[in-house]
């Protein structure tokens, strides 16, 4: 079965910066424009505080295949974002045996 990747996702990985204090400072940098297929795998709501209650999604998010060095092969600590929905990635597996598409695991969380 050929999957429908039809959603436009943008891979961004983490940009830790020095802010010459001793600490740092966290940018999310642009790794590729991908088409996915996007399914939803389960949810849950997560209580904090009692204020800080957040709704938790997981998703499977099909993309072809990218060679190993390549800055838009998906990778765990990585998110994909589509407008203003993020995704951070889980897990990474090969989708086929043929190896022409990635499965990514990834949650995407939205205050409550």
């Amino acid at each position: 079965m050929t999957p429908k990747l039809t959603r436009k996702l943008t891979l961004e990985a983490r940009v830790q910066t020095s802010d010459g204090a001793g600490g740092f400072t966290e940018t999310w940098e642009e790794r590729g424009t991908l088409w996915a297929e996007v399914k939803h795998r389960s949810g849950r709501q997560v209580r904090g505080r009692p204020a800080a209650s957040v709704s938790l999604t997981s998703y499977r998010i099909l993309v072809r295949a990218a060679p190993f060095d390549s800055p838009s092969r998906p990778k765990p600590e990585q998110r994909f974002r589509e407008g203003a929905r993020i995704y951070r990635i889980l897990a990474v597996a090969e989708a086929d045996p043929q190896a022409r598409f990635l499965t990514c695991f990834a949650d995407e969380e939205v205050p409550g």
